[in-house]
């Protein structure tokens, strides 16, 4: 009788799982069957599960569109994602480790300074932030999409609280071999803390290719438009090209989910490394 209701259970939860996989699936298969329609097609009232006329020059002709150079964004939102996360994972590293084990009487005092930027509204620096880059002549520049954006107070909380467990007596031998903090930073904790390495790569690489209101502020000209920017202008007051927007949408999801994809056991790790509830 108990091995019959422990099979009913997992028979449950697996028709559960698979339930809510295909409703977590609906969105990209949305995506693909749009994407490669017609315009009439995705407007038509009569719904089919896919297209009968499957529409592979929808790819082409996105990439052919000169009023939207899609080619070109694609390439800035990966320039800016990749600067982006390496910037941040040495800055928030740094800090956090220098927080976590560099002796400094004032540390805790700036680790409470840093957490108090999270409570501040990002609409409240926004415009501060813009009129610095402007005076700065970083407008439609990869500079000013990519500097202003660098430090993140929550990675660097996230490696403070990482650096903190960190096994001491690995330091401690690296001191005796005459080591330094930088030393032992590069040499030592960098190699042993790759779990929480790649979760706030991630992270942080998932919020800056999908970053849309700074992009467009600051990237004025064509030629400094994310991908995001991209998305956005196929659908204008003079001008609704649906089936670009769901190919480009399509397109521009791949890269988020190969990342993903190959890091994803890696954030769970290191958020359970870092020490986070």
């Amino acid at each position: 009788m108990e091995d019959a209701v422990v099979r009913v259970g997992r028979a449950l939860r697996l028709v559960l799982l698979i339930a809510l996989a295909l409703l977590f699936l609906i969105p990209f298969y949305l995506l693909v069957r749009n994407g490669l329609s017609s315009e009439q097609d995705i407007t038509s009232p009569q719904w089919t599960f896919f297209p009968s006329d499957v529409r592979w020059g929808n790819v082409r002709e996105l990439f052919a569109d000169t009023s939207v150079p899609f080619a070109r964004s694609l390439l800035n939102s990966a320039l800016i994602a990749v600067a982006t996360t390496l910037g941040t994972l040495l800055l928030a590293s740094l800090a956090g480790y220098g927080l976590a084990r560099i002796p400094y009487r004032h540390a805790n005092k700036v680790f409470y300074a840093i957490l108090g930027t999270l409570m501040v509204p990002a609409a409240v620096t926004f415009v501060p932030s813009f009129v610095l880059v402007s005076s700065l002549g970083w407008i439609s520049t990869l500079r000013g999409l990519i500097i202003p954006t660098l430090f993140s107070a929550f990675a660097c909380f996230v490696f403070r609280q990482y650096f903190l467990g960190f096994p001491r007596e690995l330091e401690d031998a690296a001191q005796v071999d005459g080591l330094g903090y930088w030393r032992t930073y590069w040499l030592i904790v960098v190699p042993n803390a790759r779990p929480v390495f790649a979760a706030v790569g991630t992270i942080v690489f998932i919020g800056a290719w999908n970053s849309f209101l700074w992009p467009l502020v600051i990237g004025q000209d064509r030629n400094a438009w994310t991908v995001q920017v991209a998305l956005s202008s196929f659908t204008t007051s003079q001008v609704i090209k649906l089936h670009e927007l769901f190919v480009a949408a399509a397109v521009s999801i791949l890269p988020l989910l190969v990342v993903f994809l190959c890091f994803q056991r890696w954030i769970v790790a290191g958020v359970e490394r870092s020490g986070i509830d």
